[in-house]
């Protein structure tokens, strides 16, 4: 078995990471501009394109053993980098040497972006509360009131504003 299945299947899987990561630069964009209908479909797309990716990975997987039981059964670890350490040297090696590289840096963007959007996300979840704080504050945090703490039965679902004044 030549090693150009794989190296077709990591390019697909490659495609879809670089794909993911525009998607997660456009989450990002939406998260700034607190534009929750486009994130929404976003994270539909994401949602699709882990689907694919999880599917290609599994046939990656697969490849990669069927390759390994015939050129290389003794291995321990079964990873394209064990491949690249097991192939001659020429066009194939180089070739799939280099979409690996290219893979891990489009991980490593992915990855970044990712945690730049849970802070994006984290941050602006602290804003809703702190504003939801400053609007309706907690009764145990009010100066006036039943000196028992206790608030009466009939009051203890009303806002803090009066709305008939």
């Amino acid at each position: 078995m030549s090693v150009q299945p794989i190296f077709e299947v990591m390019k697909k899987h490659y495609a879809l990471h670089e794909s993911l990561l525009n998607l997660s630069k456009k989450k990002t964009e939406a998260l700034k501009s607190d534009d929750i209908d486009t994130l929404q479909g976003l994270l539909v797309e994401e949602r699709k394109h882990i689907q694919g990716i999880t599917g290609i990975e599994n046939k990656r997987g697969q490849l990669v053993e069927e390759w390994f039981r015939s050129h290389s059964p003794q291995a321990e670890e079964k990873t394209v980098s064990t491949i690249l350490a097991v192939l001659p040297d020429g066009s194939e090696k180089d070739e799939l040497a280099n979409l690996f590289e290219s893979f891990v840096t489009v991980l490593a963007q992915l990855k970044e972006q990712e945690q730049l959007n849970t802070e994006l996300t984290k941050q602006s979840l602290q804003f809703v509360d702190l504003t939801l704080n400053m609007i309706q504050p907690q009764a145990k945090d009010m100066n006036y009131g039943n000196p028992k703490g206790q608030q009466a039965k009939s009051g203890s679902n009303r806002s803090m504003f009066d709305s008939k004044a």
